[in-house]
């Protein structure tokens, strides 16, 4: 049972291109099809993270994998949807940005205190349960105007970014007690 989490995660990452080919695919109903490619993503990582807590199967390569798989979903979700210019340019340079800040954070904070990496916290669940559904919406209602689609995804950014700023308090935490 102690490995089914690192399963979990390593199927997210391979679900990755899964999901870019059945966006861009020409079948009928391709963005259901590609929302539920995304959907079973999600509730992998759900299911890892719960399994790992519940059986105390946490481990080194979990901590790697768990985000890794986020993260290419997360960039992959956002520049099909921004090559297919649903979204602006600047939605996925912002969260890219924002996730190249979190895992050099995290890579930082363990190579100096070797501490525990912090878990996730009610912001940064919060703040991808939104990221979610806002691009399930957006792929699956594609008449939803410009306008509209830019305040959607814009909102879901300002919950990453106070994710990040929830992060840096952390970060900063961890550093400022290692020093006592």
């Amino acid at each position: 049972m102690k490995i089914l989490p690192n399963i979990l995660s390593i199927f997210r990452i391979l679900l990755v291109p899964v999901f870019i080919l059945v966006y861009f695919s020409d079948m009928d109903d391709t963005n259901f099809y590609a929302v539920l490619v995304y959907a079973l993503a999600t509730l992998s990582d759900f299911f890892d993270g719960f399994l790992a807590r519940r059986f105390k199967a946490s481990s080194n390569l979990g901590k790697i994998l768990d985000p890794l798989g986020d993260k290419l979903m997360t960039v992959s979700v956002m520049a099909c949807i921004t090559i297919d210019k649903v979204i602006p340019i600047w939605a996925v340079i912002v969260a890219v940005v924002k996730e190249l800040l979190m895992g050099t954070g995290g890579i930082i904070l363990y190579k100096i205190t070797h501490a525990e990496i912090p878990p996730s916290n009610l912001i940064g669940k919060t703040s991808t349960v939104v990221f979610f559904l806002v691009c399930v919406a957006l792929m699956l209602f594609r008449d939803i105007p410009s306008g509209a689609a830019t305040a959607m995804i814009s909102a879901a950014i300002v919950l990453m970014l106070l994710a990040l700023a929830s992060y840096i308090n952390t970060y900063f935490t961890v550093m400022k007690n290692r020093e006592k």
